[in-house]
């Protein structure tokens, strides 16, 4: 086991599943980078050089740089896996899901259904999301609540460098679409991450730390957040139970209401925009199945209902905070009882 940032374990994953199994490729745009043009081959690895050594280990035919037209490539990745590949398609930006999306969700995600069980679509489709890269607001949505919504996509969003490898190659054997999403902003996080091939299974969350007191649902980048917001309320005597879903399809419900009826408070931190994220899906599914054992409202911790802002401190406003969370925190714990308040 050694330090690997995100990017260098997103880029062994990919170079370890692909030495195990042939049929796995990579397309997108410069992913391999340099063909054509003078100078370095393999210049690029994409925008922030995560498939960076992959073309001169696998060679053009397994690692495709493609014309810049996610609607041709992603196409033609679902295709590529009904028949028998299982590529792996970087959509550079999730932003740009709006030229691609009917073949996603009206394709891929139905091929399974459409063909009576019978076809599988091992696709995995890798994108960056979120914001605090200074990218403006077309380059810095979240907006993996869309593909939760549709059925037939399995959505995985990793919090940390470890996390990142073993739901990677997870998604590369998984028989069904998978959209995984990379923050840009974590690509440089480094912890130890075995050398070694691993798989985390879809739909079982992780406890990043467990307390008696709030109940925190963070999602990807947000673990981060929370986890400081909770080592700060812990000097104050608030203890927090910090809970990562790694996966929003299939999402592990089961532990979040666990861990409600244990703490009685909710407190959800969701970078995207507030109407219809998944901290409103989750906060929903809560109080319609674990109501009675709330001893406050739920609290949601989001941006506002706007565009991310491209002035730097407009963004770091826009960003849920770990001083953000720890307030919203105090203001559950203070809450009169439910129990008190009947």
């Amino acid at each position: 086991m050694s330090k690997k940032s995100f990017r260098q374990a997103v880029n062994e994953a990919l170079r370890q599943e692909m030495e195990r199994d042939p049929t796995v490729v990579l397309m997108g745009e410069d992913v391999g980078g340099g063909m054509g043009a003078p100078g370095e081959d393999d210049a690029w690895g994409g925008p922030l050089g995560v498939t960076k050594g992959l073309m001169s280990q696998f060679g053009r035919e397994r690692v495709l740089d493609t014309p810049i037209t996610e609607s041709a490539f992603i196409g033609a990745a679902a295709g590529a896996a009904l028949r028998g590949l299982r590529p792996v398609a970087e959509l550079m930006f999730v932003d740009f899901m709006g030229v691609c999306f009917d073949q996603i969700f009206n394709q891929a995600a139905k091929f399974r259904y459409m063909f009576g069980g019978t076809a599988k679509t091992p696709l995995v489709i890798r994108t960056m999301y979120g914001a605090g890269f200074r990218a403006a607001s077309q380059h810095s949505q979240c907006l993996y609540p869309i593909f939760t919504h549709v059925p037939g996509l399995k959505v995985v969003i990793p919090s940390s460098p470890y996390e990142a490898k073993g739901l990677l190659i997870q998604a590369i054997r998984d028989d069904d679409p998978v959209i995984f999403f990379e923050h840009k902003v974590m690509y440089d996080d480094e912890e130890d991450v075995p050398d070694d091939p691993y798989t985390i299974p879809f739909g079982e969350a992780r406890f990043v730390r467990e307390g008696e007191d709030v109940t925190i649902v963070a999602i990807g980048r947000m673990v981060q957040m929370a986890s400081k917001a909770a080592d700060a309320l812990a000097k104050e005597g608030i203890s927090c139970t910090v809970l990562d879903p790694r996966t929003t399809s299939p999402l592990d419900l089961q532990s979040i209401l666990e861990s409600v009826q244990e703490t009685g408070r909710l407190v959800i931190v969701d970078e995207a925009n507030p109407r219809c994220n998944i901290a409103t899906d989750i906060s929903a599914q809560v109080v319609e199945q674990a109501f009675e054992s709330l001893k406050a409202p739920i609290r949601m911790v989001c941006p506002p209902h706007t565009p991310v802002p491209f002035s730097p401190a407009l963004e770091d406003a826009f960003i849920p905070s770990p001083e953000k969370i720890a307030a919203v925190v105090r203001s559950v714990m203070a809450s009169p009882t439910r129990q008190a308040a009947a």
